[in-house]
């Protein structure tokens, strides 16, 4: 088998799960058969294409590895160290949107929606949600009011841009990749989206009564929206319901997910996220776990593919 030369790839595409990294493949251009050189100390075996011109590789977790910062940030570290002349890369996967009736124009993220972090007023772009203080009079306080995290890249937040300014029509930029691929396969099913009727929103109160939140249908052709903000990143699941809405609330978090934090200090990507769920005190109404909401997961190939065209 043809050995593949490191060396020659520069953009890296971050897809922890391995339902993610098989929607990345399909969104290549060209798939490079061979392997890339192993050695110990080199845990990961990365796969490799190309993308509008660019040599990508894809790097996932091993089987049976735990996701959250820590792995992400081993991951992250030997992509660095093994390619060494990346240029930018993406961390692309699912996350926890927070829709947020009480803002103006009202937030109303859905499942399937699209979330780029980006920073929003004096809120950093990623936040770190699970490190700070409890203090006595001002319950918990992010440190550094959440700027702890690096930026991504210049020339990711550049491109990221230049999608934003075409906004309300940027999803059409890359719902066309999806037709393309929704009848691909993977291992539970295929990509196909799940009907709208699916998505069924109950917020919960403060008593632990939950109320469904009435929203209108959205038109086909305007299903997926795609929001900027803040998207809070740490090593464990968001479980406290009234964090959850601080973060929300005072610092324009829309989303939150486990990698971004561990991944974002040692390579600055462009963290592209879709919405699989609502949170910890918010439910989806479903009659299955897992979903089959992997639609999310192709439009933020999507939005990558878009960003490198």
């Amino acid at each position: 088998m043809e050995e593949l030369d490191p060396e020659l790839y520069t953009v890296a595409w971050l897809a922890p799960l391995e339902i993610e990294a098989k929607a990345a493949l399909y969104m290549l251009d060209k798939w490079h058969q061979g392997r890339f050189p192993m050695a110990r100390g080199n845990d990961y075996v990365y796969q490799a294409g190309e993308i509008c011109g660019h040599n990508v590789i894809i790097a996932t977790f091993p089987a049976g590895e735990e996701y959250g910062t820590g792995s992400a940030g081993r991951l992250a570290s030997q992509v660095k160290s093994f390619f060494p002349n990346l240029w930018f890369g993406f961390l692309v996967g699912i996350a926890a949107g927070l829709p947020n009736f009480s803002r103006t124009p009202p937030l109303d993220i859905r499942l399937g929606d699209v979330l780029v972090a980006l920073p929003n007023g004096e809120s950093a772009g990623l936040i770190a949600y699970d490190l700070g203080k409890e203090t006595e009079h001002d319950g918990f306080q992010l440190l550094r009011s959440g700027h702890v995290l690096a930026k991504t890249d210049v020339v990711v937040r550049s491109a990221i841009t230049s999608i934003k300014l075409r906004a309300p029509d940027d999803t059409q930029m890359f719902l066309r990749y999806y037709e393309s691929i929704r009848l691909k396969e993977h291992a539970n099913g295929t990509f196909v989206a799940p009907e709208q009727d699916f998505d069924k929103l109950y917020q919960v109160s403060e008593r632990s009564q939950e109320s469904i939140v009435r929203r209108e249908r959205r038109q086909e052709d305007k299903r997926v929206r795609t929001w900027y903000g803040p998207i809070g990143s740490g090593e464990k699941l968001m479980k406290n319901a009234p964090k959850r809405n601080e973060l929300r609330d005072k610092h324009k978090v829309i989303g939150l997910e486990m990698e971004a934090a561990g991944t974002i200090n040692c390579i600055l990507v462009g963290v592209i996220r879709g919405v699989s769920d609502y949170g910890m005190g918010i439910k989806i109404m479903s009659g299955s776990h897992t979903l089959r909401l992997w639609l999310l997961l192709m439009e933020r190939q999507f939005y990558t593919k878009s960003n490198q065209t």
